[in-house]
């Protein structure tokens, strides 16, 4: 789990966003059975906050919690991992068509600078960073055309997805497709080809959907 230097919140958030970072880099695996006590003591905190913790992601849908049984991690749902795919493609389909119209220079060197980046994790193996700069990449692009809002709803409801593609990436499936993408997506906004970009954007947010099934054939016990 995470350092708590690392945070300068409250202690109710500490514990918060120590548990679910750890559920969504799946340090805490779907279906893994967690308990107050024990997370109390690992933070090194009061069971309170571990309480309102274990409530909030039980909002988020992170948590399950079943009768007579305890907490559990939730498993992956795949209608769930769609519905988050069909609201990111409306959001993300509408902010690459606004790049091409907006995106400043100081935008589209921070994009260079992460794809290369990419390229590098890519090639050395380093699945965690490419997870991370895969996200980072299309948060740019919403934050170069003011819809940072935007990106903070859809990542709300991304949670199952975002599990999924942790998944796909430590597999490297379309591990290059993923990274070629996203540098002909920077190509046809440089270009200011809207239509392009946006084709581009929609394939590269049906890729999941390819990967599902190999996934639960390799993570049977992550899924519903």
């Amino acid at each position: 789990m995470l350092n708590r230097t690392k945070f300068k919140n409250s202690t109710r958030d500490f514990v918060y966003d120590t548990m679910r970072e750890s559920i969504m880099n799946l340090e805490m695996p779907p279906g893994k059975a967690i308990s107050e006590k024990e997370i109390a003591e690992e933070l090194e905190v009061s069971r309170t906050p571990v309480r309102e913790a274990f409530l909030r992601l039980t909002q988020d849908e992170l948590l399950t919690v079943l009768p007579q049984r305890g907490s559990f991690v939730a498993l992956i749902d795949l209608d769930h991992v769609e519905e988050a795919r069909f609201l990111r493609e409306q959001a993300e389909v509408g902010i690459i068509r606004l790049a091409c119209e907006v995106l400043n220079e100081s935008y589209i060197e921070k994009l260079q600078s992460n794809l290369s980046e990419q390229k590098e994790a890519r090639d050395s193996d380093d699945e965690n960073t490419l997870y991370i700069l895969d996200k980072e990449f299309h948060r740019i692009f919403a934050e170069g055309t003011d819809k940072h809002r935007v990106w903070n709803v859809v990542q709300k409801m991304d949670t199952h997805s975002n599990r999924l593609r942790k998944l796909s990436i430590e597999l490297k499936l379309n591990w290059r497709k993923l990274v070629d993408q996203h540098e002909a997506m920077l190509n046809a906004v440089k270009s200011n080809k809207p239509d392009l970009a946006e084709d581009i954007m929609r394939e590269h947010l049906s890729l999941l959907i390819y990967d599902q099934e190999e996934l639960k054939a390799n993570y049977p016990d992550y899924f519903y």
